[in-house]
C-alpha cells in the first residue's frame, strides 16, 4: 500500500462525501486507502458514508475526541508508506495524489510535504506554508505588521508573505488540512500530540519533524480547494478558546525554556489580551450564513490564484 488517506468527519455530511468522491476521481497509479474516523457526528454521516463508499474504512467513535486524536486512531491502522492527512472540508484535484506521492518518492530526505490550498473564492489559505510561531513572527503577525510590510521577510515570518506562492521551495510548517507525511517519520516521532483538541497540532508535529532531522517541502505543482471551517461553525466560543489555548501550549512546549520568566509571562498574558477581543468581537459580528458545499464536479471552476500575493487576512 503506498497511500493511507486519513478524513477526520465531525457532521460534515456533505462535504466529507464531496471530498471523498474528489479523492475516488483521482488519475494515479498508487494504490491508496481511504479512512474516514467519524467523531459522533449526529448528522447521517457515518450511514451516508457507508452507503455511498462502501470501499471506505470507517472508525466510528461515541464522542467528539478531537482532530489530533481522530488522526492518530486512523494511523494505527493505516498500512501506507505515507500518510495523508486531509480535511474533511476539501476537494483533490485529479492530478494532487500522484503528484505528491511522487514528490515524496523522489525526495527521500523529506518527511513531509504539502500542496497549494486555495479557497473557494480562488485566493491562497495563507496557512499552507508557514513558518513556525516563535514569540517575534507571533508579534509581528499579531500586531498587524506582516499586513503593512507583506514583503518583509522580518515582518513575515510566519505567513512568509514576501515568498512566491507559485514556487516550491522548504517550509517550517504545512496545514493540517493536506499533510503527507513519511511512514518513516510517524515510527520514529509518533503521531499527533493528543493535548491539541483542534489546532495547532499540524504545527507541533511539522516542529518535532525538522527537530528530528527531516525537511518539510511547499509544493505547488497541484492543489486543492479548502471550504474553510465547516466543522466548527456552531461552536463559535469553543473554537477560538481551542485556538487561543494551542498557542499557550505550544509555546508552553517549545519555546518556554528558551526565554525568561518576564518574556514568557509577556507572552501568556498576550494570548490572554488576544483571546478577549477575540471574544468580544464575535459577540459584535453579525451572523454569517454558511457556505454550501460544492460536489468535486463543481471544483473545476475554481481557479488556483496567480497573484504572488494576496491581502486577504485568512485565520487558520
Amino acid at each position: 500500500m503506498d497511500l493511507s488517506i486519513i478524513i477526520v468527519n465531525y457532521n460534515t455530511c456533505r462535504l466529507t462525501l464531496d471530498c471523498l468522491q474528489s479523492v475516488f476521481d483521482s488519475e494515479t497509479a498508487y494504490q491508496y486507502e481511504v479512512f474516514v474516523v467519524d467523531n459522533a457526528s449526529v448528522d447521517g454521516s457515518v450511514e451516508a458514508i457507508s452507503r455511498d463508499f462502501p470501499q471506505v474504512q470507517l472508525i466510528v467513535n461515541q464522542e467528539n475526541t478531537g482532530f489530533a486524536k481522530a488522526n492518530n486512531q486512523g494511523m494505527e491502522a493505516a498500512r501506507g508508506r505515507y500518510v495523508l492527512l486531509l480535511n474533511s472540508d476539501t476537494i483533490v484535484q485529479p492530478d494532487t495524489l500522484q503528484t505528491m506521492v511522487a514528490l515524496m518518492d523522489e525526495r527521500p530526505d523529506l518527511g513531509a510535504s504539502g500542496c497549494k490550498i486555495i479557497l473557494p473564492d480562488g485566493s491562497l489559505d495563507k496557512a499552507c506554508r508557514r513558518g513556525f510561531p516563535t514569540p517575534s513572527a507571533s508579534f509581528y503577525y499579531a500586531f498587524g505588521f506582516s499586513r503593512l510590510f507583506p514583503n518583509t521577510p522580518r515582518f513575515n515570518q510566519y505567513q512568509l508573505g514576501y515568498l512566491d506562492p507559485n514556487e516550491a521551495y522548504p517550509v517550517d510548517c504545512l496545514m493540517g488540512a493536506f499533510m503527507l507525511v513519511r511512514r518513516e517519520v510517524i515510527e520514529q516521532i509518533g503521531g499527533l500530540d493528543e493535548t491539541f483538541f483542534m489546532y495547532g497540532e499540524d504545527v507541533d508535529w511539522c516542529y518535532r519533524i525538522k527537530e528530528a532531522g527531516w525537511g518539510i517541502q511547499y509544493e505547488p505543482a497541484t492543489y486543492i480547494v479548502h471550504y474553510k471551517g465547516a466543522s466548527s461553525r456552531r461552536k463559535p466560543f469553543k473554537i477560538i478558546y481551542e485556538f487561543h489555548r494551542a498557542m499557550w501550549v505550544f509555546h508552553r512546549k517549545h519555546y518556554k525554556r528558551q526565554y525568561s520568566w518576564l518574556t514568557n509571562g509577556a507572552i501568556y498574558c498576550g494570548i490572554a489580551v488576544k483571546f478577549t477581543l477575540s471574544l468580544m468581537r464575535n459577540k459584535l459580528k453579525p451572523g454569517k450564513p454558511a457556505t454550501r458545499s460544492v460536489p468535486a464536479s463543481e471544483s473545476a471552476s475554481v481557479q488556483p490564484p496567480q497573484e504572488t500575493n494576496s491581502n486577504m487576512e485568512v485565520r487558520r
